[in-house]
């Protein structure tokens, strides 16, 4: 029998004397405000659960009792409610609302940032009193207090609407902010000695309906009614959460979180939220450097010598004596520019975006994709399988998170280390370093009743997990150690394929690189998700020429330049001493190439060290654009700011190197390259600028793998650690060394000093104690740092951050092996 409750999916509701339809389970305030009534309001969020602690939203309701006030956030429609948002009792309640929340409110709005596009004052205005009848002194609080680095709390203004208290607990998990006292000394402030160190916390500033919370690189720096906004895409990390531009007198002044459906429901990590700070910074590269000679510093020079120079070392260049390293930093249109040259004019296939820190693109193109959505879907399996997305990949987190908690997915864990996960997780299955892929194979194999132990993991806790795994499965797929190999998590992912009704999430963390992935930046690859063998002949066709076999990632790149395999390397915003996994390998590549040429926004450590020739490149405010974001949805990134300096967007350069070295990209905009990419890629074959434009914030969602097949096994097997060493866990924190942080003043200083974080059951091992100073010894370095006890570190393990400010783990770290064991010992 059907139940009838489950046919209706809609209500009859009046609303002002106009029949409106509701849908079954919205509330009131939402289905007014779809059918255009607006209900004013403080507390309530559409992301958040309803609390009802303002008031503000009262309004004149019948439910076939009678009319009374009641709150229509808190309020599901029902068919034959009838509503009167314009009622003299409703405009009453709000007008006096109004009143109270104004009693102790300072009328300071002349100098509160939040003046201009405050919803107190807005509603002041249209429903409030007009005078107020107190005349006592209002209440007063110490102001501002900074609550963490980048926000500061004025008491005096708070309304107390619970939202940025509900934030912190629902929405992110860090319950530092709370309701403290009582009656009329009731106020928000954080615990004694525990700031609001949250990644999350720029969002409780752009929810606040006040000035109570404010930001300080937007503090003081503008008023709203000076700013022009455009809406962009984030650039620090791949999720591409959909953002707002501001900016006034040519200068970005705030980024704010736009609300996307699809990517991050409005939210934005404070990395993404504050990297902007880096693109007004005055290190910026404004003009092209280069070195007189090998010992010299970088001098200023002009475009046209900058230029001669790197089409000097291009020119009748054996194509297999050059590498390109990055690109994940560009547009998607600036990625195809780029491969275009090096794999058709330079016929090079030496391309590689990824800084063997991520995964083999193959890998991430093979499998069955799966979106944000998907992995989001209520009642579902995640099955986590790479870095910690709370310090990777901050808006994925809030999403995966809400998820869990709220829509009764199920999370399992196949991570070397505890997550920011681990705490809502069905289960967290920490297999030794390495082995991640045994622990996937027993995973599955438990799932037919065949339950054994696997890579440090006992059979029960592998057969718990199996057991709870239900409906559709998405596997959140990365690199989850860069001191071990990809190819563990290869066989993890070959395993997991294996299972019904499943899809792959990408956790690649590296900005737009799965745009750069799409646009061929990797060896063995042509844009539009297809391999050199199989778009050949289209390419060669287009292009004129490609090259005839894949070439070296950035491992074997710059293996070959140390040994003078390479005589110029390309790095198109690339930091590879920093960020590629080995750090002597890095340094003897660099060194050995004969030439470095260095496409870049900041200097970073491999630039000052190494590069011959800087080309100053626009940053991602100052360009017109797309990115690619993990789930392989392309959104729109617009250009707000003038290039700094005589910086040029990365694909005109590329055009230029071209036509310098007598050929013709064919590419004289954005719109250019996209229609060309468009045309020769079945995967980009709806990316219209009329798809882009109706697609709005949610953007346009580019599916299918091309021509690239699912991964097999490498059945990798790691290999023993004798009785003094520990597998060395290398992972990544959101707040590290990097150069964009480090030219972001608000950020700079919350990248943490390095530590090392052991299993309690290894101390009596080593001798050691929490807090003690201890050396790590690797086959390629040392480093000295204090330990830290942690439960959630595999026995037998040491887990170490990568690209801290006073050591990066990459001095340790042996790229060649499959895991990197170090000695550690008391000082």
């Amino acid at each position: 029998m059907t139940d009838t409750h489950d046919a209706v999916s809609t209500v009859s509701v009046t609303v002002n004397g106009n029949e409106i339809e509701g849908n079954v389970g919205e509330l009131l305030i939402d289905a007014c405000e779809r059918n255009g009534t607006y209900i004013p309001r403080f507390c309530y969020h559409p992301r958040m659960t309803p609390v009802g602690m303002c008031r503000m939203c009262l309004v004149e309701v019948d439910t076939g009792r009678g009319p009374s006030l009641q709150p229509s956030c808190m309020l599901p429609v029902s068919d034959g409610m009838t509503v009167d948002t314009e009622s003299e009792l409703t405009k009453k309640a709000q007008d006096g609302v109004l009143e109270f929340l104004l009693i102790n409110h300072p009328l300071d709005c002349p100098v509160c940032d939040k003046g201009g596009e405050c919803p107190l004052q807005d509603q002041t205005m249209a429903f409030g009193p007009g005078e107020s009848r107190f005349i006592e002194e209002k209440r007063h609080f110490e102001k501002p207090i900074a609550i963490s680095d980048t926000v500061y709390l004025d008491r005096e203004r708070c309304i107390l609407c619970d939202r940025c208290t509900r934030f912190a607990d629902e929405v992110a998990g860090d319950t530092l902010i709370h309701f403290m006292d009582r009656g009329n000394n009731t106020q928000v402030n954080t615990f004694p000695n525990e700031p609001f160190a949250s990644y999350f916390s720029g969002n409780t500033v752009q929810i606040c309906p006040v000035g109570a919370l404010t930001a300080t690189p937007y503090r003081f720096k503008a008023r709203p009614w000076d700013l022009e906004e455009n809406l962009s895409t984030a650039w620090t990390d791949s999720v591409g959460s959909r953002i707002t531009v501001q900016s006034s007198r040519n200068k970005v002044l705030r980024v704010l979180g736009v609300d996307s459906d699809s990517v991050n429901w409005g939210w934005l990590s404070d990395k993404e939220r504050f990297a902007f700070e880096a693109l007004n910074s005055a290190g910026r590269i404004t003009q092209p450097l280069a070195r007189a000679d090998a010992d010299a510093d970088l001098a200023s020079t002009g475009w046209a010598a900058a230029m001669q120079t790197v089409v000097d070392v291009l020119t009748d260049v054996d194509p297999a004596r050059v590498g390109v390293i990055g690109g994940a930093r560009l547009t998607n249109e600036s990625q195809y520019a780029w491969s275009k040259l090096a794999k058709s004019v330079i016929g090079t296939d030496n391309v590689d975006a990824q800084l063997s820190d991520g995964l083999p693109a193959e890998v991430v193109l093979g499998l069955p994709r799966a979106t944000i959505a998907d992995a989001c879907r209520p009642g579902g399996t995640i099955i986590l399988v790479g870095p910690d997305p709370k310090e990777d990949l901050g808006a994925l987190f809030l999403r995966l998170r809400h998820t869990v908690v709220n829509d009764g997915a199920r999370l399992i864990e196949l991570t070397p280390h505890r997550t920011g996960l681990s705490g809502i997780a069905a289960h967290s299955l920490h297999p030794r370093p390495g082995e991640v892929g045994n622990l996937a194979a027993a995973l599955v194999a438990a799932r037919s009743g065949v339950a054994v132990d696997a890579a440090g993991v006992s059979a029960d806790a592998i057969a718990a997990a199996a057991a709870s795994i239900s409906g559709p499965i998405t596997v959140v797929l990365g690199r989850a150690s860069l001191a071990e190999s990809s190819e563990a998590v290869v066989d993890a992912a070959a395993a997991l394929n294996g299972l019904a009704n499943v899809s792959f999430l990408s956790a690649l963390r590296r900005g737009n690189v799965h745009g750069a992935i799409d646009a061929g930046l990797a060896p063995g690859l042509l844009p539009g998700r297809t391999t050199l063998v199989d778009g050949g002949d289209a390419f060669t066709k287009a292009w004129g020429s490609i090259p005839d076999a894949p070439g070296l990632d950035t491992a074997g790149m710059l293996a070959a330049a140390a040994t003078g395999d390479i005589d110029v390397l390309v790095l198109l915003g690339a930091d590879p001493l920093s960020d590629f996994p080995e750090a002597a390998v890095a340094e003897a590549g660099l060194r050995g190439a004969a030439t470095v040429i260095a496409i870049d926004t900041l200097p970073n450590a491999s630039v000052l060290a190494h590069a011959d020739v800087v080309l100053p490149a626009a940053a991602a405010t100052e360009v017109d654009g797309t990115f690619t974001n993990l789930e392989g949805r392309v959104s729109v990134c617009e250009q707000k700011v003038t290039p700094c300096g005589t910086a040029r967007a990365d694909w005109m350069i590329a055009a230029q190197i071209a036509s310098r070295l007598g050929a013709d990209l064919g590419i004289d905009s954005p719109a250019a390259a996209r229609a060309e990419l468009a045309a020769l890629s079945s995967v980009h074959g709806d990316l219209t600028e009329e798809a882009l434009g109706a697609a709005g914030v949610e953007g346009v969602l580019c599916a299918g793998n091309g021509s690239i097949i699912a991964p097999v096994a490498n059945d990798v097997t790691a290999p023993i650690n004798d009785a003094y060493s520990l597998r060395l866990v290398a992972t990544r924190r959101m707040y590290d060394a990097g150069t964009t942080l480090a030219h972001s003043p608000s950020s700079a200083g919350l990248a943490a000093s390095v530590e090392v974080r052991l299993n309690p059951t290894d101390f009596d091992k080593l001798g050691v104690s929490s807090g003690s100073l201890v050396k790590l010894t690797s086959s390629k370095g040392e480093l000295m740092a204090p330990v830290v006890a942690d439960l959630g570190v595999p026995v037998g393990s040491a887990a170490i951050p990568t690209n801290s400010p006073d050591a990066n783990a990459n001095r340790l770290i042996d790229a060649s092996q499959s895991v990197t064991d170090v000695r550690v010992e008391r000082s």
